[in-house]
């Protein structure tokens, strides 16, 4: 008679004993995972974290990698800020502040030449003096307003303002500078500055996503409602 006794060749006692995969208890890490045994994904859109280290792969429309879903690999330096200024409103922030500096400058200027010899039939030189003139007032003007609170005049009665791009912050320093010297500098050059000027101002009625002018684009800002 005959016992069921195990056999020295039966394979499944030749295995070797199973431990449990370090990624945690209970269960392995799912393939592709992180090593706290999650999925890569952390859920069907992918987790809070997307393509964070302890999961792999991106955010879905992002980038390898990229936890924003970002073109440019970055969260959109708008996030967080007012919106957009609108074209019409800049326009007329623009056209206030014009005036509010060429009036002044044009009657100062015409008081202190009064009695020059101008040759009557060419008033060229005097036109051009003057233009200078405005430029330069209109460039201290726009840049000490927008070092100091973002906001000139004609900004502040359309309650609009300029922000960095990066981080919304008041254009302190440099930045404001720039952009206040690229929109009003240019006009000191006959004929091409003009023409600078004009492609400049139009800029922002084509430009994605931004709608930056040039001169925003040199300093790296934006035109956003105030609030």
């Amino acid at each position: 008679m005959s016992t069921d006794q195990p056999h020295d060749d039966d394979p499944f006692l030749k295995q070797p004993p199973q431990t449990p995969p370090a990624g945690g208890s209970g269960g392995g890490a799912a393939p592709g995972g992180g090593p706290y045994g999650g999925s890569a994904s952390g859920g069907p859109a992918g987790g809070p974290y997307g393509g964070d280290p302890y999961g792999g792969g991106g955010a879905p429309g992002g980038g390898p990698g990229n936890p924003y879903g970002d073109q440019f690999g970055a969260a959109d330096p708008l996030a967080g800020m007012p919106p957009l200024a609108s074209r019409w409103r800049r326009l007329i922030a623009r056209i206030i502040d014009g005036l509010l500096v060429a009036i002044p400058v044009s009657l100062v200027f015409s008081a202190a030449t009064w009695g020059w010899d101008w040759d009557m039939t060419d008033n060229d030189g005097r036109s051009t003096s003057l233009g200078i003139i405005i430029a330069v007032v209109y460039f201290v003007y726009e840049g000490l307003m927008l070092t100091t609170r973002g906001q000139t005049v004609g900004k502040m009665a359309m309650k609009i303002r300029v922000a960095m791009l990066d981080n919304g912050a008041v254009p302190e320093g440099k930045p404001g500078w720039v952009r206040a010297a690229v929109y009003s500098l240019p006009n000191v050059v006959p004929c091409c500055g003009f023409v600078f000027w004009l492609v400049n101002v139009l800029w922002c009625t084509w430009d994605m996503p931004y709608h930056q002018c040039i001169h925003d684009k040199a300093a790296k800002t934006v035109v956003v409602s105030a609030v």
